[in-house]
């Protein structure tokens, strides 16, 4: 009777639409603290929600695993702040791992899903800084992606232990020590490690940054570039090229016969960029009543009479 009162009380609490308890990621406070206060699922309840899925396809105990889970997603996300992209963004890309995650997890293998969920996680994350916190890319093959998330953890350390050690000199750079070890730790070159950490040490430079929130006008690299519409050779071309398609082409078409001159401009200068307009070869051949190959025939030579024209015009 007590389990039995238990579970239409449980009933009772649970929303229709669980996802409706969580607001957008654009309010990033209200939803941080909304997923905070969804209920942890117990190692049963997980089972079976999991045990749903896998046999029947049932969304809804996808999305109870899911929602029991977006906090470990939240917390997950912190640690990767420091590489500057927005944090709502980050557990966005967290939030489609653990869907990943959810939508692969083997309730058979006594596993809790925080646990193989976190690998999911933090791989997409991974993922969407390679491919966003700089417009080069900065790491190709694995031991270099497992480079680029260690350097900085394995640099902060080996200066600790520097510090600890009472050296004077506090360096930003690594040593030549530091560097061969940690490039035997990651299992990459040398020359790899010190590409990585001018990579990571050098700050981001906006080609063509926006206006500031005061409205003026910042000026990047792109601002100090030439404008090659504006040289004067490049201005000649551009009026011989205007003249060459206004005056070259009428006067090149006002020596050709009164028929040809038809043709070409039917099937040449009424014919609109869509494709509409003009005539076609037996269009024109019925007009004139000829065959479309001598259409095609006079339409051929009349345009080898206006190149050799626009050629002198030029």
């Amino acid at each position: 009777m007590t389990t039995q009162t238990s579970t239409l009380a449980a009933s009772a609490l649970a929303p229709a639409n669980p996802w409706a308890l969580v607001p957008p990621l654009g309010n990033l406070d209200a939803y941080i603290t909304a997923v905070n206060r969804l209920p942890l699922l117990t190692p049963e309840e997980e089972k079976e929600y999991a045990h749903k899925l896998k046999e029947h396809n049932d969304l809804d105990a996808a999305g109870r695993l899911i929602m029991s889970h977006l906090r470990l997603v939240v917390s997950i996300s912190r640690q990767y702040l420091g590489y500057g992209l927005p944090h709502g963004d980050l557990i966005q890309e967290g939030n489609v791992g653990l869907m990943k995650a959810v939508k692969r997890f083997d309730p058979e293998q006594n596993v809790r899903l925080v646990s193989y969920a976190m690998h999911w996680i933090k791989a997409e994350i991974h993922e969407y800084i390679l491919k966003n916190w700089r417009m080069v890319k900065v790491a190709t093959t694995k031991a270099q992606r497992k480079l680029f998330f260690n350097l900085r953890s394995l640099k902060q350390g080996m200066q600790a232990d520097a510090a600890m050690d009472d050296e004077l000199i506090q360096r930003e750079t690594l040593t030549a020590q530091q560097i061969d070890a940690m490039a035997a730790k990651l299992n990459v070159k040398r020359e790899e490690v010190m590409e990585m950490e001018t990579r990571l040490s050098g700050g981001d430079v906006l080609l063509d940054p926006s206006p500031n929130d005061d409205g003026e006008h910042a000026f990047g690299p792109i601002a100090y570039l030439s404008d090659a519409s504006h040289e004067p050779t490049s201005m000649i071309e551009t009026r011989q090229r205007d003249m060459l398609a206004t005056d070259g082409i009428s006067q090149a078409l006002e020596m050709l016969d009164d028929r040809s001159r038809r043709i070409v401009e039917e099937r040449w200068l009424k014919v609109n960029d869509d494709g509409s307009g003009g005539m076609t070869l037996h269009e024109l051949a019925a007009e004139y009543g000829v065959s479309a190959e001598r259409i095609r025939q006079i339409e051929v030579a009349a345009m080898k009479k206006m190149k050799k024209a626009l050629v002198e015009f030029a």
